[in-house]
């Protein structure tokens, strides 16, 4: 058999309907955004030297797509250059919450380092995020077609054993059906990825996940996006500056040396 063009041999896309739809841009309130500045400036004022740290961005769990404050968890160890996470410190993290409050993404700093985007240990910190936020804040996104090459459709009572070994995926049924669509629920959510600097300069990406309940059908996709600064009822005073001092020296662990398996890629 001749095709006239290779569009002939290309496997049509699947049926899809939208049920959901994910930010575009990351909103974050103005409490926020001056919380992260603050601590790059507390970690300069009391450890003498800018230092990488990481927290996570937390949203109240009605409103998930807003940042309203960071949150700072105790920092293994803090280097010049990068810093790292893992799932279990998430999770522990997550866990100490109060039951209002979701993490929605992370923040980390590059301190004074001229590097303005993410790095590839940065990306890797990323997916461990990404993975945590989406397993307890997904959604169930579109209803996407199945697409079987080699549909049998038998009706329940009127078939034999042998009837079984015919087609892909048998579809049993209790009255006859000459065609079907089968659609599976496509679950997703997105991850919020923010990088500031020592001279208040700031950088974010959206990371989205999708997957598919029946077919295993997954995608990961990230883009940059503009950052959106709402107005809060939250102000700092004295007291919110002192607290914030007195946990930037408890949480953030200085260290000069560059242990080797954790060089940045």
């Amino acid at each position: 058999m001749r095709f006239k063009s290779l569009t002939g041999l290309k496997r049509r896309e699947p049926w899809e309907i939208v049920l959901a739809t994910l930010p575009q841009d990351i909103s974050i309130t103005r409490f926020a955004l001056d919380k992260a500045f603050k601590i790059c400036k507390l970690v300069r004022e009391l450890f003498q030297e800018s230092f990488e740290w990481y927290g996570f961005t937390l949203a109240a769990r009605e409103q998930p797509e807003v940042i309203i404050d960071i949150g700072l968890p105790r920092n293994e160890e803090n280097v010049l250059e990068y810093a790292r996470l893992t799932s279990e410190k998430i999770a522990t993290y997550h866990e100490a919450l109060p039951p209002d409050l979701v993490i929605n993404g992370w923040i980390h700093s590059h301190g004074s380092l001229e590097l303005r985007k993410f790095s590839a240990v940065d990306e890797a910190n990323q997916r461990t995020v990404l993975d945590f936020v989406t397993s307890r804040l997904r959604r169930p996104l579109a209803k996407r077609e199945v697409i079987v090459s080699d549909l049998v459709c038998l009706v329940a009572g009127h078939y034999q054993e042998a009837d079984l070994e015919k087609g892909s995926v048998n579809l049993i049924t209790d009255q006859p059906v000459r065609e079907a669509k089968l659609l599976e629920t496509v679950y997703g959510g997105f991850c919020y990825a923010l990088v500031v600097g020592d001279e208040d300069w700031h950088y974010q990406e959206i990371y989205y996940q999708r997957r598919g309940i029946l077919s295993g059908f997954s995608t990961v996709e990230h883009r940059e996006a503009e950052l959106r600064c709402l107005p809060s009822e939250r102000t700092w005073s004295s007291a919110d500056l002192q607290l914030l001092r007195e946990e930037v020296q408890d949480k953030i662990q200085p260290i000069t040396y560059k242990p080797e398996k954790l060089e940045r890629v």
